[in-house]
């Protein structure tokens, strides 16, 4: 990898080597070098700057790119070291009564889990235990296994390869960047091919999600909710490389939620989503069921429960056009039986 890097470095100009490692721009500016004259290779725009400019960093024109290569070297590694996710495994633990949960269930990559149960009953708690791959060391004693192993601790709070990424039910954007710069500093990070053509495509996926639609040059801090929401699942379907996707009450996001998970799930990603939503719960391949702080059943969706999602998502749909019509100031139409 690191001789490719260096081919790459070597014969290649400035804006080639940034357009094949969007990264190699902040590198440039960390070592005070954000004027390099993009059309000349890294050895001829070197040349042109003074040694002493360097040596303020230790370094001079070889050392440099040497450190070039090691950065992209280890960016590039950490992308590929991360092995491929093909299950999850949940062993359970106790529920808060102390009871064993006596359940042990696998996930296949592109199967989608949803997970019910009354407010307080201990989704969110099951979430947590797999956001955090528990290792028997949570309240509730589970132990998640990935590819049927158990992880170790390294392997469980490894920044750089994390496996699980969880969007919550209150999502708010900190830094003040529009649209376009927030998806582009994630395509630089995760070193996406054709960073502009995955930035477009997120950029449109989310819309297509969203209630409302916002420009490539709205600030995220005016995103409101659903409009966030659609913005990180679309990133997290495109760009991010955790393999497992965890989603609390994405019903209460204002987004299409169906087009949500199969965004998700065509990517291969394991999905489990917390909701109240029948929809969403009947849609999955099975559903868990929480009560009194653990897993009380697993259940598949039987063949007549899939003729009732027909009905379901019919009304869903009608109440769906009531929403428009109120959004936009119209009259509320007679709305037809559907059963």
């Amino acid at each position: 990898m690191r001789q490719a890097i260096r081919e790459c470095a070597a014969s290649r100009t400035i804006a080639e080597i940034i357009n094949t490692y969007p990264v190699v721009q902040d590198f440039f500016i960390n070592y005070n070098l954000p004027n390099l004259q993009k059309n000349l290779t890294l050895a001829q725009a070197l040349a042109e700057i003074p040694q002493e400019q360097l040596a303020e960093f230790g370094l001079d024109r070889f050392s440099l790119t040497e450190e070039l290569v090691r950065f992209v070297a280890a960016l590039a590694g950490n992308l590929e070291a991360q092995e491929k996710v093909e299950s999850i495994t949940i062993i359970g633990g106790r529920n808060k009564a102390g009871e064993a949960e006596n359940v042990t269930l696998t996930i296949a990559a592109g199967e989608v889990i949803s997970i019910v149960g009354p407010t307080g009953s201990g989704k969110s708690r099951l979430l947590g235990d797999i956001e955090c791959l528990a290792q028997c060391d949570t309240p509730t004693n589970r132990q998640i296994l990935i590819n049927d192993h158990v992880l170790t601790d390294e392997q469980r709070f490894d920044m750089g390869n994390k496996l699980v990424a969880q969007l919550s039910q209150n999502m708010n954007f900190v830094m003040d960047v529009n649209v376009t710069e927030f998806l582009a500093m994630h395509a630089k990070i995760r070193l996406c091919e054709n960073p502009r053509q995955v930035i477009n495509r997120c950029f449109v996926c989310a819309n297509e999600m969203a209630g409302e639609k916002f420009a490539m040059d709205t600030r995220v801090t005016e995103l409101s909710g659903g409009q966030s929401r659609a913005l990180m699942i679309a990133d997290t379907a495109h760009m991010s490389a955790s393999p497992i996707v965890l989603i609390d009450e994405i019903e209460n996001a204002g987004i299409d939620r169906k087009q949500a998970i199969s965004l998700l799930t065509e990517n291969q990603k394991i999905v489990l989503i917390s909701t109240h939503d029948p929809l969403l719960a009947l849609s999955a391949d099975k559903r868990i069921v929480i009560k009194n702080g653990g897993i009380y059943k697993i259940l598949e969706t039987s063949d007549e429960e899939a003729e009732s999602l027909r009905d379901i998502e019919k009304l869903d749909a009608m109440m769906l056009a009531v929403r428009q019509q109120l959004r936009y100031g119209e009259r509320v139409k007679p709305l037809m039986p559907v059963l």
